[in-house]
């Protein structure tokens, strides 16, 4: 169940959506090639000097390394966010690193069950890789079974609900409440849970937004859990039809102000997921990121918004925002 009450479309919202499809003019999915986008694995042969770094393999997916750990989170290789091999949002560019080719992992947090942030094609890959077999595994309740099923061994896996925690050498992981939905077909929504995540390390600690629409509860996150030096949160596949499970730019904006971010004290930071890499919305492609970067400019929110595949350090109070999708 959500925090608070919320309404998911159901089948009659494809009426709704049907005609803005069909009259939709925008630049859904990019027209020239984007990228090669390409991770220089060099890079991790070093601790990063902040303690604190980050690689973006686009939407989602991304490669944290937080005070001595390493985390993969929502890894999704797959070519398609679908069920389906042949059909359904396909990745606008390659990811920029092979997963034989990843670091030494101590975990791999997974959110929940939707396809743009738990691929098949990834986890069995992953699961099946020498180098993978003593990574813990951290989702949310329920989220286990479908792991399993892909390959993932029982023992490596620590399910949450909200508000618990698991350690994992020096590092805290938490879920806390997101309002989303889950389900991987047409019969079984609501059937394992969804959650953002804090990961507080020895000196640092991250929000990860995953996917949610906007309630009241972000601003009891931030002072129950906070405050965050990086705070993701999805713009993305936003739309007036759902949200009360995506934020989108100017949601976002409000969440980060609400988990504290803004606080010029804080002088934390924010970096926008969940878009650039899958047309899963009637909006233009480039349009998250353009809204974004005007709500930031009105509001003054520090964003830090990198090229995927670069290994980037965070450093307290220094944005990064790069032109890639121009």
């Amino acid at each position: 169940m959500n925090p608070v009450p919320t309404t998911i479309g159901g089948f009659s919202t494809i009426f709704k959506v049907l005609p803005r499809f069909l009259s939709n003019k925008a630049e859904k999915f990019p027209l020239r090639p984007l990228g090669p986008f390409r991770t220089d694995v060099s890079v991790y042969a070093t601790a990063p000097e902040s303690g604190l770094r980050v690689t973006w393999m686009g939407h989602s997916s991304m490669l944290l390394e937080i005070d001595g750990a390493r985390v993969l989170v929502d890894p999704v290789w797959d070519e398609r966010a679908s069920p389906s091999k042949w059909a359904g949002p396909k990745r606008f560019y390659a990811a920029p690193l092979r997963l034989e080719d990843l670091p030494g992992l101590d975990v791999v947090l997974v959110s929940h069950d939707h396809y743009d942030h738990l691929g098949e094609v990834t986890i069995r890959r992953l699961a099946g890789l020498e180098s993978m077999q003593r990574v813990r595994w951290v989702t949310s309740l329920g989220v286990g079974e479908v792991l399993r099923e892909y390959g993932v061994r029982a023992e490596q896996i620590s399910e949450l609900d909200w508000t618990q925690s698991v350690k994992v050498g020096g590092l805290e992981i938490t879920a806390v409440p997101s309002r989303h939905f889950s389900g991987r077909g047409l019969r079984d929504r609501f059937e394992t849970l969804w959650s953002a995540f804090v990961l507080k390390g020895a000196k640092h600690t991250v929000y990860f937004g995953a996917d949610s629409g906007w309630w009241e509860g972000f601003a009891e996150i931030g002072v129950e859990y906070g405050p965050f030096d990086l705070t993701m949160l999805e713009i993305g596949a936003f739309d007036v039809l759902w949200d009360g499970i995506h934020l989108g730019p100017d949601g976002a904006a409000r969440a980060f102000e609400a988990l504290g971010g803004a606080d010029p004290q804080r002088r934390g930071l924010m970096m926008p997921i969940h878009w650039g890499l899958f047309d899963l919305a009637l909006h233009a492609w480039r349009q998250p990121i353009e809204r974004l970067l005007e709500v930031a400019g009105e509001k003054k929110i520090r964003l830090w918004a990198p090229e995927p595949g670069r290994p980037t350090e965070v450093v307290m109070g220094v944005e990064v925002r790069s032109d890639w999708w121009r």
